[in-house]
């Protein structure tokens, strides 16, 4: 069973188990990872903020510890919301989070969909601000000749779950992954009032684009690399 320590960059288990492999270790002690992939790797410390999510954090790291590379399913509410948006609308306001405004908390793909972690009550006050703003039914600040090219926001709070990406390994064909994993025990998480300005800003920029046209120069199309050194 996992220990917490006081420090924020490692975690210790108080006994070895019996079968798996020591999953904190791993993630404390990997290889140097690529500069490409070094936003998408979970941390010890991610690890335990991820967990801290659950009733029961030190069961969920003692799952996880015996299965490392399969994906989690977490509580919305307490650790985090989440704000779930089509893949690419979801690039879009990642680009204008970093580009323009404060970065991004963590930031997952499934599906299809990509999965902004944001701060617990989010996903209750979100929706109003975005029915105030006549989202999806042209904004009366915006042109209403891109009515109905907006996509609908879905947010997870409190009684929702959400898959999480596994800790280490990469997921098949449209399993979860990270774009930007946890790093540490206390990340800064975009709140209701941020997120409706990065989907207000791609509503206004790229609509009525809803195009499959990928939003990087084509040497960059595959990258998810994001300057992780501006998080709060």
């Amino acid at each position: 069973m996992s220990a917490w320590l006081n420090d924020e960059t490692t975690l210790r288990t108080a006994a070895a188990p019996r079968h798996g492999v020591d999953i904190f270790a791993l993630l404390r002690d990997r290889a140097e990872p690529r500069a490409d992939d070094r936003a998408a790797q979970v941390t010890a410390s991610g690890a335990a903020w991820l967990a801290s999510a659950s009733s029961h954090p030190r069961s969920t790291l003692a799952q996880w510890q015996a299965r490392p590379c399969s994906p989690g399913v977490l509580p919305c509410g307490t650790a985090f919301d989440v704000v779930n948006v089509p893949a690419l609308f979801g690039r879009r306001m990642l680009e204008q989070l970093w580009a323009e405004g404060p970065g991004s908390g963590p930031v997952a793909t499934h599906r299809g969909r990509m999965l902004l972690f944001a701060s617990p009550g989010t996903a209750q006050r979100l929706p109003s601000l975005l029915a105030w703003e006549e989202w999806g039914t042209g904004s009366a600040r915006g042109p209403r000749r891109h009515q109905g090219t907006l996509p609908p926001v879905l947010c997870h709070g409190t009684g929702d779950a959400v898959t999480v990406p596994p800790l280490t390994g990469g997921a098949g064909a449209g399993g979860p992954r990270w774009m930007v994993a946890p790093d540490t025990r206390t990340p800064w998480l975009p709140g209701p009032d941020v997120l409706l300005w990065a989907c207000v800003r791609v509503g206004r920029s790229a609509a009525p684009s809803t195009t499959g046209d990928s939003i990087f120069p084509p040497a960059d199309a595959g990258a998810n690399v994001y300057d992780v050194s501006r998080r709060r």
